[in-house]
Parts: C-alpha cells; sequence; structure tokens
C-alpha cells in the first residue's frame, strides 16, 4: 500500500499488512515530528503534497527498491496536514527474507522520497515559520 493521508497513521494496521510467514524481517521507518531543528524550537509542522504525482513518484521508488533488494512487501504512508510534536509523518515498511535487505531497502526508500517526492513541509517555530522543499535536501 502507498498512500498520502491527513489521518493519524495506525502503525498497528500498517505492519500486519507487510506481515507473512516468509519474512524473517520487517523493518519499519517512522518520521516523527520533532521539537526542535537547526536549535529552533518548533511548534508543529504542516504538510502539502501533489498527491497524485507524489503516490506515482512513490510507486516508482518502491519497484525500484524491489528490483534491487528482495522485497516481498512494503507499504509508504505519508501525512499532509498540521502535524504536532511526536506525530508520525512517515511510515515505511519493508518485509524480506533477510535482515540486511530491510534494512537497506527501507533506507533507500526514506532517502530517495524526500529528494524526490512533491511534499513540502512547513516547520512552524515559536518565532516565525519556512516552507522546506522535499526536493531540496533532507531534514
Amino acid at each position: 500500500m502507498i498512500a498520502i493521508t491527513v489521518d493519524p497513521i495506525d502503525v498497528a494496521a500498517a505492519l500486519k499488512s507487510i506481515e507473512l510467514e516468509q519474512a524473517g524481517a520487517i523493518d519499519l521507518f517512522l518520521g516523527v515530528v520533532r521539537n526542535s531543528t537547526q536549535a529552533r524550537s518548533v511548534n508543529r509542522l504542516e504538510y502539502e503534497a501533489y498527491d497524485r504525482m507524489a503516490v506515482s513518484e512513490m510507486e516508482k521508488i518502491a519497484n525500484e527498491a524491489h528490483q534491487r533488494w528482495p522485497i516481498l512487501r512494503y507499504t509508504i504512508i505519508h501525512r499532509k496536514g498540521t502535524l504536532q510534536i511526536g506525530e508520525i509523518a512517515i511510515l515505511i515498511g519493508v518485509a524480506t527474507a533477510h535482515r540486511g535487505d530491510a534494512f537497506v531497502a527501507c533506507r533507500y526508500i526514506i532517502d530517495t522520497i524526500k529528494q524526490t517526492v512533491p511534499i513540502w513541509k512547513k516547520e512552524v517555530f515559536m518565532d516565525g515559520e519556512e516552507w522546506v522543499n522535499a526536493l531540496f535536501g533532507l531534514s
């Protein structure tokens, strides 16, 4: 499953969607809203996305990962809208037969999403705000 949602991400449901008997490893990455960035206090994050294009790009990334590593199942869910400190912004789940493949595939997926998918983040600080374009670097 690959999705953009305004709803909180259900980690248990996402995990259940990729579990299977052949999987010896399931790697879950949760990107969580933290309370500071570059020594500035963060109040909240606001995400916007070009949904159809973002999902299409995430599908391409997942397919590329599947071609590079023996992925049995995967899921990618990204939130948009206003997120508070501690909320999950993105979940990536990868199931493989062995842990090494799961780790490297999950890392590849998140790093590539941050570089290429049209999802934009506004960091709202106690003393201002700033848009961070996912296409122009990791944050």
